[in-house]
């Protein structure tokens, strides 16, 4: 009963107003940072095997379709019947010279080769590796409307600025429904129950996952202030969790790869680097800048050492948390890749049982990263407010 209290006492702490707060605030940086394809420009890397102008009958070589899967798109692209792609389009919105452009993703008609214009408002333009481009006058090749330097991956056209609601991007909102319904029905529910009822649904699953982020993670790392910042934890985890868990299933329509993006993983670090340093007593700071207790020549340079550990700490957020999400996918893609590769069945029952061994273990990482990413938030957030010890 005083757990069950306790949690209703939490419950009615995480308002929307407080929702609002923690969880829209990074999921609208997020938004905003995929609507403007901050990302890995996975495309026109130096792992790239071979040139879109000269493909040649070749062995299989499966980079670019991995790449293309955990990249982000215009549209989701789900399966291919009879020769022809099957998806959902997505708005397509440029901010050019000539004002706002929308369309559909559609209008591409599925193509990232540039090869089809799409003219609205006097203004052409193309779809390369799902960037837009204003295009050329004249193809350079092979039927593509733009144009290459000498290493025939980056293109020269110029671009607008591109704020589309891409397939990362909508899988933000719909995740943001999902947490938001989690949250506000655990909410009702021990709003409308007595507190010594025991809980049902979703609050049953809910309940044992909040008490545990919060007396095993905020209440053992932070210290006594642990309450204010149990609504960021538990959205943090929540958010992660839940991304991860859609970046599982590529068929659904949310199977993006959010958590593998850099650009969402840098707005979580972002978020967390600024609560740290905001929260930070002077004990905190004093170590920072004058280390206590070692020699004053040596103070100089750990406080070089200090200051760059505030940007380092949430930088191994955002690598880890990209890094192992999009390796997984990778691992997962290529193994699947080996039966092609070898052009023979014989390999299938090996690569079919690695790939679900793997799959498995992707399903532990998701909640393993989440926690991960949650813990050490913890962590940082109480390092900056102890207290020091006489």
């Amino acid at each position: 009963m005083v757990e069950q209290v306790s949690l209703h006492r939490i419950l009615k702490s995480i308002s929307l107003k407080k929702l609002n707060r923690f969880f829209l605030l990074f999921l609208f940086a997020s938004t905003v940072m995929q609507a403007t394809n901050v990302e890995v420009d996975v495309h026109e890397s130096d792992t790239a095997k071979e040139s879109t102008l000269d493909k040649e009958k070749k062995a299989y070589d499966p980079t670019d379709d991995i790449m293309h899967h955990i990249a982000d798109s215009h549209g989701w692209h789900l399966f291919d019947w009879k020769g022809h792609e099957i998806g959902i389009p997505l708005p397509v919105i440029l901010y050019t010279d000539k004002g706002l452009v929308v369309f559909s993703s559609s209008a591409f008609h599925h193509d990232s080769e540039g090869k089809h214009i799409v003219e609205i408002k006097g203004q052409r333009f193309i779809n390369f590796h799902n960037k837009i481009y204003y295009a050329s006058e004249i193809p350079s090749g092979h039927g593509i409307y733009a144009q290459f330097n000498e290493t025939t991956h980056v293109i020269s056209n110029s671009k607008p600025w591109d704020i589309s609601i891409t397939k990362n991007v909508a899988s933000l909102l719909l995740s943001a429904i999902i947490i938001l319904w989690l949250f506000l029905s655990v909410a009702r529910f021990y709003k409308r129950q007595q507190s010594h009822r025991s809980p049902k649904g979703v609050a049953a699953f809910m309940e044992p996952i909040i008490i545990f982020v919060r007396d095993e993670i905020a209440k053992e790392n932070i210290g006594p202030h642990y309450k204010r910042f149990v609504p960021l934890l538990l959205t943090f985890f929540f958010f992660i969790w839940i991304n991860n868990v859609m970046g599982l299933v590529p068929l659904f329509p949310g199977g993006a790869n959010v958590t593998g993006n850099i650009a969402v993983t840098m707005v979580l670090a972002i978020i967390v680097m600024i609560v740290t340093n905001i929260n930070g007593n002077k004990n905190y700071w004093s170590h920072i800048f004058w280390m206590p207790g070692v020699p004053v020549a040596v103070k100089p340079l750990l406080a070089v050492v200090e200051f760059i550990g505030i940007f380092t700490k949430p930088f191994s957020l955002m690598i880890r948390l990209f890094a192992n999400i999009t390796a997984g996918h990778i691992i997962v893609l290529s193994l699947i890749s080996l039966i092609f590769i070898f052009e023979t069945a014989l390999v299938s029952p090996v690569s079919v049982l690695l790939t679900l061994f793997i799959s498995v273990l992707e399903i532990l990482v998701t909640a393993l990263q989440a926690y991960i990413f949650t813990l050490l938030t913890a962590l940082y957030i109480g390092a900056a407010m102890h207290e020091e010890h006489h």
